[in-house]
């Protein structure tokens, strides 16, 4: 109702026969058109399953049996509630998945933008300088060991970003959401940590942080992007007009010590908690080595 009520007084300001949409609803169908929709996938209460592919119907989960929907406790309020409403049962816990294949295609639909995603290829000085991810080892060794998916400059390179914030500030300090977010290494050190180019993939709900069962949040990504990999899909690339097979290439992932416990499965507190000190720990010395 109230951004109703702000479409209406912007339309005021603006000349006649402007393109500004006169309701959220069709706010809604504009995005909607572009391919930026969501999808609701229901999760079991306490993480361990999705409710898709083979457990799509399952009204109850199938490893702690707990119920897919919400039960409603007060019963005088469910006789009030018409039969049409209390037919559909509200989820326990919804993840939000924002499909990837729509957002990288309309990276190449400009083509400033589609020539920008070549900027790690034909944009940056090549002296041996770090300056951007491309100048790295890591991305070195990639293409000498997939030299097929380095041969297309185009081919997307991207990295993973995961942590929780308090969606209510201080008014609930144990309630968390779980964002996941994709950054594009194929532009410009200026460019890919722009909001522009960040793209939201998964929304994991709270109130709790999942923790090791992160993984089961991350199944429609990481299905994804194996289909990506192995498959790619066409676009259109506006700089060159013309249609090519796009692969995509997870690379990184960025996040804090707490993040990082979650999403590689590594042990971050108690004895040799540091990654890299662990690392350290596991390679033999040059004493025992001799003996």
């Amino acid at each position: 109702m109230s951004f109703d009520m702000l479409l209406k007084f912007l339309e005021e300001l603006l000349p006649e026969n402007s393109c500004l949409p006169s309701s959220y609803q069709d706010c809604k169908l504009i995005i909607k058109d572009l391919g930026f929709s969501y999808e609701k996938i229901d999760a079991c209460p306490n993480d361990c399953v999705l409710f898709r592919k083979e457990y799509e119907n399952e009204v109850r989960c199938p490893k702690c049996h707990a119920s897919r929907y919400k039960e409603m406790k007060h019963q005088r309020f469910r006789r009030k509630v018409s039969s049409k409403v209390a037919s559909l049962p509200i989820p326990a816990k919804v993840l939000r998945y924002f499909p990837l294949k729509q957002r990288i295609k309309r990276l190449f639909m400009s083509s400033k933008t589609a020539k920008s995603m070549k900027w790690h290829d034909e944009g940056r000085t090549k002296d041996g300088k770090l300056r951007h991810p491309a100048d790295s080892l890591a991305w070195k060794t990639f293409d000498s060991i997939h030299p097929n998916f380095a041969s297309d400059p185009r081919n997307v390179r991207l990295g993973l970003a995961s942590d929780g914030f308090t969606p209510f500030k201080m008014m609930a300090k144990g309630h968390s959401i779980w964002p996941v977010v994709l950054m594009t290494y194929n532009l410009a050190p200026w460019d890919c940590m722009k909001q522009p180019y960040l793209m939201l993939s998964l929304l994991i709900p709270g109130p709790s942080s999942p923790k090791s069962s992160i993984d089961v949040y991350l199944e429609p990504l990481i299905d994804k992007l194996k289909e990506f990999w192995e498959k790619g899909f066409e676009t259109y690339d506006a700089s060159n007009k013309e249609f090519f097979q796009a692969h995509v290439a997870l690379l990184w992932t960025i996040n804090d010590l707490p993040a990082y416990a979650m999403l590689s499965g590594w042990t971050t507190s108690g004895k040799l908690a540091c990654p890299v000190v662990k690392n350290l720990a596991s390679v033999p010395s040059r004493a025992s080595s001799n003996r």
